[in-house]
C-alpha cells in the first residue's frame, strides 16, 4: 500500500473556472521554467509557463521571471520547487535564486550568492531549502521564504543536484566531481552518512519514498547505478540492452535524467544519444529492461505526473505511462515546441492549491 505526501503547491485564480474536474473543481496545471535547456531560448523563450494538463496540455499562461544578465539576456534555470504550505515557488538560475507569489505570479524577491546556484531542494512544509552553489564546494542551507542563509554544508563535490526525503528528515547531495553522495541529517543541518563511492561521479539520481535505495545516472554509464541508503553500499549496475552509447550535445554523459513513477513500479532513465526512454521494472532487483521510447528531441530530464498516469521527459513530450504512446507535446503561445529539465504539476481546487508534483521523479510508496 503507497500514500501520497503533499510537497508542494500554488494558486492562480484566472484559470481554475473552466477546469473540467478531477472532483468536481480540482484542476491539474503543469508548470515549466525556461529557459530550461542550457540558455536556448527557442525551447519557449524566457519566463514560468503554465499548461492545462485536463485540456490536452494547452498553453494557459506565461509569468515573467527575472534571472537575467548585466545586458537583459536570459539566464539558463538550474531548478524549480514549490510548497503549498507557504504559497511559494522557487526557481533558480547559475547566479541568483527567485521566489514568486503562487496566487499572482509576481516575483517576491531575487537574491544572489556568493558561490552562485544550482538544483535545489525544498522541505515538505515549504520552510527550508537547501540551495547547492553552482559546481562549487558547499550547499547554502536557506530560509525559504526570506532566501536568508541559516548554514552552509560542505560536500566538496562540485555541487549540482538535491533531493530532500518525503518525510522532512534527510537531505540527499550530489555534486558533479564526486562518486560520493551525502545524506545530511536536516535537524542539524549536517553529514550524516555517506553513500558509495559509485563506479562514477553521479549525476542525476532519485530516490525511493521510504529512502532506502537510490538510482543514480553516473558518467559514462548508460543505464544506473543503485545504492543502498542505510548501509552505503552500491548494490547494482544497470546498463541499457540493444543502444549504443554516443555523441551527446549536452551533459557529457549517456543517460541524464532518471525517475520512478510514484508507485515506484517502473525506472525511467533518459538516452540522449539516441533520442529515447529507457523503461525497466523496478519491482525486481536488479532491475529488468522493459521498453524504450523515442522522444522529439535529446532527454536530459524526467519527472511524472503526481498521479503518475504521465511522463514527462525535458524534450516536451507528454508520454502515457500506461501505454508507453505519446500523447502530447508541449507548445508554447508562439508555436514553439517547448523543453525544459524544470518542471513540476500543481494540482487546484478551486482557488485553493492542494497538492504539487516534483522536479525530480522521486518515489512515493512510504508504507
Amino acid at each position: 500500500m503507497w500514500k501520497w505526501l503533499t510537497l508542494f503547491s500554488v494558486p492562480f485564480m484566472w484559470v481554475v473556472t473552466w477546469s473540467a474536474s478531477i472532483e468536481a473543481t480540482e484542476q491539474r496545471l503543469l508548470y515549466v521554467a525556461t529557459p530550461g535547456i542550457r540558455d536556448y531560448l527557442e525551447y519557449g523563450g524566457h519566463g514560468l509557463l503554465v499548461f492545462d494538463i485536463d485540456q490536452g496540455h494547452k498553453f494557459v499562461k506565461r509569468f515573467p521571471i527575472g534571472g537575467v544578465d548585466e545586458d537583459g539576456k536570459p539566464i539558463n534555470t538550474k531548478g524549480i520547487c514549490a510548497s503549498t504550505e507557504t504559497k511559494r515557488i522557487h526557481i533558480s538560475t547559475k547566479v541568483s535564486l527567485m521566489c514568486l507569489d503562487m496566487m499572482t505570479g509576481k516575483m517576491l524577491w531575487e537574491r544572489k550568492y556568493d558561490k552562485g546556484c544550482d538544483r535545489m531542494a525544498l522541505s515538505p512544509d515549504g520552510k527550508i531549502l537547501y540551495l547547492p552553489s553552482y559546481y562549487e564546494d558547499q550547499w547554502y542551507v536557506l530560509n525559504a521564504m526570506t532566501g536568508d542563509e541559516l548554514t552552509r554544508i560542505t560536500h566538496d563535490s562540485r555541487a549540482h543536484n538535491t533531493v530532500y526525503g518525503l518525510d522532512g528528515k534527510w537531505c540527499y547531495l550530489a555534486g558533479l566531481g564526486s562518486p560520493i553522495l551525502a545524506v545530511t541529517d536536516t535537524s542539524t543541518h549536517t553529514i550524516d552518512r555517506r553513500i558509495g563511492p559509485f563506479s562514477q561521479n553521479i549525476r542525476p539520481f532519485t530516490i525511493n519514498g521510504k529512502q532506502t535505495l537510490v538510482f543514480a545516472c553516473v558518467n559514462d554509464c548508460l543505464g544506473f547505478e543503485i545504492g543502498d541508503l542505510k548501509t552505503g553500499k552500491i548494490l547494482h549496475r544497470v546498463e541499457v540492452q540493444g543502444f549504443e552509447k554516443g555523441d551527446v550535445k549536452r551533459h557529457s554523459c549517456p543517460a541524464h535524467g532518471i525517475g520512478m513513477t510514484p508507485d515506484e513500479r517502473e525506472i525511467w532513465i533518459c538516452d540522449a544519444s539516441n533520442r529515447h526512454l529507457h523503461i525497466f521494472d523496478a519491482t525486481v532487483m536488479p532491475p529488468r529492461q522493459l521498453a524504450s521510447i523515442q522522444c522529439r528531441g535529446e532527454p536530459g530530464w524526467i519527472t511524472f505526473s503526481i498521479d503518475g498516469k504521465l511522463a514527462y521527459p525535458s524534450s516536451g513530450d507528454v508520454i502515457d505511462v500506461k501505454t508507453r504512446q505519446v500523447i502530447a507535446q508541449l507548445t508554447d503561445e508562439k508555436g514553439r515546441a517547448v523543453g525544459s529539465e524544470k518542471i513540476l504539476e500543481i494540482d487546484w481546487d478551486g482557488n485553493t492549491p492542494v497538492r504539487a508534483g516534483n522536479q525530480f521523479g522521486v518515489g512515493y510508496v512510504t508504507e
